[in-house]
């Protein structure tokens, strides 16, 4: 700790400057990690999967709806990516791959998840921004026009 007497006056920018640097940090850190909500939907456990900078990224959340009625996601965007869409991945004929969905219903008093090996979504040409240890914007858009804005963290191949 700093004793604010012994350091002399040169000291004392230079240790607000750093004190208020580790606050911005941890602020940042605690707002990634809380749940976003918008309405009676609510995300949580959000977060992006990067590979590699030719590599899509994938992201992961899930989300949950409080109301009496079904929600309709409709799409995602993130300046983090060239292009960022819905996905889902499937079997067919015994081969896993992925495809575009259009739309994902939240269903009513319930709950979905974006998940390795179902929904998630498809960061396209990722940017310098989304990289392990970072965190990115995500919008989320629902049909009749709602958004919800949340910030993902970035984790490595391993999802840590």
């Amino acid at each position: 700790m700093l004793n604010w007497r012994k350091a002399g006056p040169a000291a004392k920018p230079a240790s607000k400057v750093a004190l208020a640097i580790v606050v911005a940090v941890m602020l940042s850190a605690s707002v990634a990690a809380h749940a976003a909500t918008l309405d009676g939907i609510s995300l949580s456990g959000q977060w992006f999967r990067f590979i590699t900078p030719t590599t899509p990224a994938a992201g992961y959340f899930t989300l949950s709806n409080s109301t009496a009625a079904p929600e309709t996601l409709v799409s995602a965007s993130s300046a983090a990516c060239g292009s960022l869409m819905l996905h889902q991945s499937v079997a067919k004929n015994g081969v896993e791959e992925m495809i575009m969905v259009p739309q994902v219903v939240v269903p009513a008093h319930g709950s979905l998840q974006f998940a390795p090996g179902g929904y998630h979504l498809m960061c396209m040409s990722p940017t310098a921004a989304m990289r392990p240890g970072q965190s990115v914007p995500v919008t989320l858009q629902f049909e009749g026009g709602g958004t919800l804005d949340a910030s993902f963290p970035v984790r490595g191949a391993t999802g840590k």
